[in-house]
């Protein structure tokens, strides 16, 4: 993964649009890192393979990126963003780390499942 260069990333984002894709969206504040130390608290959420189709994209935001996908009804967006990579099978994954370089979030795009 590289950092994010947003021209990049918007022009992928625009390539997906009003096509149906599927998103695997995903964030950790550390959650495997509770056993270590009880008094912290730790949250999540994790989506994978919702099909959906978005109408509008936009990555915005000076490092780290913010990336909202407008749907009919409603949003999916994603903030902490900083790095990026269209894989060889064309799909769009995005990544933030935090300083310590762990995952804090992921939001994945591609017109196929992943498995």
């Amino acid at each position: 993964m590289q950092p994010i260069l947003v021209e990049e990333v918007q022009h992928k984002l625009d390539s997906y649009c009003q096509k149906p894709i599927f998103i695997h969206l995903e964030t950790t504040n550390g959650a495997y890192a509770s056993h270590h130390d009880e008094s912290f608290f730790s949250a999540g959420a994790f989506i994978r393979n919702a099909k959906v189709t978005y109408n509008h994209s936009k990555i915005t935001g000076n490092g780290p990126f913010r990336v909202g996908l407008k749907l009919e009804l409603g949003w999916i967006y994603a903030e902490g963003l900083t790095h990026f990579e269209i894989d060889s099978q064309e799909r769009l994954l995005l990544a933030g780390h935090g300083s310590d370089g762990k995952l804090a979030v992921a939001l994945q795009i591609s017109e196929k499942p992943f498995s």
